[in-house]
C-alpha cells in the first residue's frame, strides 16, 4: 500500500529553518500516516494558521497610538513604524507566513490523499473543509503581504505563491504571479468546497472549524474585497438562518456589561458564543501582552470608545479599563499558558482568536448594501449593532439617513453611511486588527504621531509599506520582495 505521508511547505519551512539539510535528517520520524477519512479529518485541524496576525496588523492602523513608556519591544515597534521585521518570532509577519505556509501544506495533504481514494464520498465533507482552508490562508497572504485588491492593477500586481499541491522537496521554486490571479484561485477553491461543507461531519466544537455559517462569512470578507457587493449581501444573508444577524450579535449592553473583567476575557473568545463564527488557536503573547505594548490603545483612543461623539450621539457599552494612566484596553483575550516541563515555569503562550465573527458580516453586509444603494437596509443593520452596543439603548436612538448626514455634514448619502459603518467597526474590532483591512480597502491614510509630538509620520493612500515585506529567506523559492 501506498503511504501517504504529511509534509511541511517549503515555503515555511525557509522562515525557520535555514539548516534545511538538518530538517529533511528529521523529517521521516516526524511523518504521519494519513490513510481514513478519520485520519483526514484529523489532518485539517492543522489546516488552520496557528499566528497571530494582531499584533502587526493593530499596530500599523490608526487604533495604536504611542504611549511614551511601557513594554518598547521590537516586536511591537517594528509594524508602529512600518518597519521592516527584522524577527521571526511568533507574533510576527514572518511568523505568521511561515504558519499560513504550513496550514495550507496541510490542507494539500488532505487533498492529495482524497483525490487518491476509492471511495471519494467518504471524504467530501473533508475536501470542501481543506479547499476552505487553502482559499482563508492564501486570501490572509495575499492581503497581508501584497497591493489590496483594485481590478485596475490586480493583473500586474505581484501576489504571493498559491501552493496547491504538497511539497517533495525543501527548496521549491515559486511565482508570486499577479494578485488577480491569487484571487482567481480563491474564489475558485472558495466556490468548489463551499458546498461540500457538512457542519454534521465535524466532531467536537464547531467553532474551531469551517462550518457553513462560517465558509458564508470569509465569502463575506472575500468579495468585499473584490469589490463584488451582491456576492457580499448574498453570502451574508446565507450566514446566519433566515439572514437574521441580530440573535447572534454579542450582547455588549446587557450580559457583557454585567461581568468582571476576568470573565469577559475568556468570554469574548469562548467557543459557545454564538457570534464567534472561527476559532484559532495561536501561539502568541497578545494577550499578556496587549495593554502594556507601548505603541496600543492609549487614553485618547479608550475615550474614544465609549465618547459621545458619534453619529448617534450616545454612549456605547463597552467596558474599557486601564492598568495604568496610559494603558487602556477592553478584555478580550485570556492567555493559556501551556506548559512543557512539569517541574519549571517553562511553556508556551496560547491565545485563541475569533477569526470570523457575526459581527463582521453584518458590518460586510452593511457596506455591501451602502455601495448598492440599499441604503435603507444598510441602516437596519448598523441600528440592529448598536440596539446591542448603545448604553441604556431604546429606538429613538436609532440612526436614519438624515441623522447621519447631518452628523457629517454633508449631502451624500453613500458618503455619511459609510463613514458612519467604518467608525464603529473601527470600535468594535478595537485590539483585534481588522481595522487595517479597512484602511487598506479603502486607503484610509494612517499618522503616527510620537508621544512628545515632534515626530509625526504618515502612510499614504499609495504608499508600499501598506504591503508588510515578505520575509527575506522567501528569495530562496524565487520570490522577488516588495519594493520600499
Amino acid at each position: 500500500m501506498k503511504r501517504n505521508l504529511v509534509y511541511i511547505s517549503a515555503l515555511a519551512i525557509m522562515t525557520v529553518a535555514p539548516g534545511c539539510k538538518k530538517y529533511l535528517e528529521q523529517l521521516p520520524d516526524q511523518r504521519t500516516e494519513v490513510n481514513s477519512p478519520a485520519k483526514v479529518a484529523e489532518l485539517l485541524t492543522s489546516a488552520y494558521p496557528r499566528a497571530n496576525y494582531i499584533p502587526f496588523l493593530e499596530a500599523m492602523s490608526d487604533n495604536a497610538n504611542d504611549k511614551g513608556t511601557d513594554n518598547n519591544t521590537r516586536i511591537n515597534r517594528q509594524p508602529w513604524f512600518w518597519e521592516v521585521s527584522s524577527d521571526r518570532s511568533q507574533d510576527t509577519p514572518d511568523y505568521y507566513w511561515q504558519q499560513a505556509y504550513a496550514a495550507i501544506a496541510a490542507a494539500n495533504q488532505a487533498l492529495e490523499v482524497i483525490d487518491k481514494a476509492t471511495d471519494k464520498a467518504a471524504y467530501k465533507a473533508s475536501r470542501g473543509e481543506a479547499l476552505l482552508c487553502r482559499a482563508y490562508a492564501h486570501f490572509m497572504l495575499v492581503t497581508i503581504f501584497s497591493q489590496s485588491y483594485d481590478p485596475a492593477t490586480a493583473a500586474k500586481a505581484p501576489g504571493i505563491p498559491y501552493v496547491t499541491k504538497p511539497e517533495k522537496i525543501v527548496v521549491e521554486k515559486y511565482e508570486r504571479k499577479t494578485v488577480a490571479y491569487v484571487y482567481e484561485q480563491i474564489e475558485k477553491d472558495l466556490t468548489e468546497g463551499l458546498p461540500l461543507i457538512d457542519d454534521n461531519s465535524y466532531t467536537g466544537t464547531l467553532s474551531y472549524h469551517f462550518t457553513t455559517s462560517a465558509a458564508h462569512a470569509f465569502a463575506t470578507r472575500f468579495y468585499l474585497f473584490k469589490k463584488n457587493y451582491a456576492k457580499v449581501v448574498e453570502h451574508a444573508n446565507l450566514t446566519l438562518p433566515a439572514g437574521k444577524i441580530l440573535p447572534y450579535l454579542r450582547p455588549v449592553n446587557t450580559t457583557y456589561n454585567a461581568m468582571e473583567e476576568l470573565v469577559l476575557r475568556k468570554e469574548y473568545t469562548r467557543a459557545t458564543q454564538k457570534a464567534n463564527l472561527l476559532l484559532a488557536e495561536t501561539q502568541s503573547l497578545w494577550a499578556r501582552n496587549v495593554i502594556t505594548n507601548r505603541y496600543g490603545c492609549d487614553p485618547a483612543l479608550g475615550s474614544m470608545i465609549n465618547g459621545l461623539d458619534n453619529p448617534s450621539r450616545t454612549r456605547m457599552a463597552y467596558k474599557v479599563y486601564y492598568q495604568k494612566p496610559e494603558d487602556y484596553f477592553v478584555p478580550k483575550f485570556y492567555e493559556l499558558f501551556i506548559r512543557v516541563d512539569q517541574n519549571a515555569n517553562i511553556g508556551d503562550p496560547w491565545d485563541m482568536i475569533p477569526l470570523l465573527t457575526a459581527e463582521e458580516v453584518l458590518f460586510n453586509r452593511a457596506e455591501a448594501n451602502t455601495q448598492l444603494g440599499n441604503f435603507n437596509e444598510a441602516l437596519a443593520d448598523i441600528n440592529d449593532f448598536l440596539s446591542q452596543r448603545n448604553n441604556l439603548y431604546n429606538p429613538t436612538q436609532n440612526l436614519s439617513i438624515d441623522k447621519v448626514k447631518g452628523y457629517y455634514g454633508t449631502v451624500d448619502t453613500r458618503a455619511a453611511i459609510l463613514e458612519t459603518l467604518l467608525y464603529y467597526k473601527r470600535i468594535e474590532f478595537m485590539l483585534e486588527g481588522l481595522r487595517w483591512f479597512d484602511i487598506l480597502r479603502h486607503k484610509i491614510p494612517v499618522v503616527h504621531t510620537s508621544f512628545d509630538g515632534k515626530t509625526k509620520m504618515i502612510l499614504g493612500a499609495n504608499d508600499p509599506r501598506r504591503m508588510v515585506q515578505i520575509p527575506q529567506e522567501a528569495q530562496l523559492s524565487g520570490l522577488e520582495l516588495n519594493p520600499r
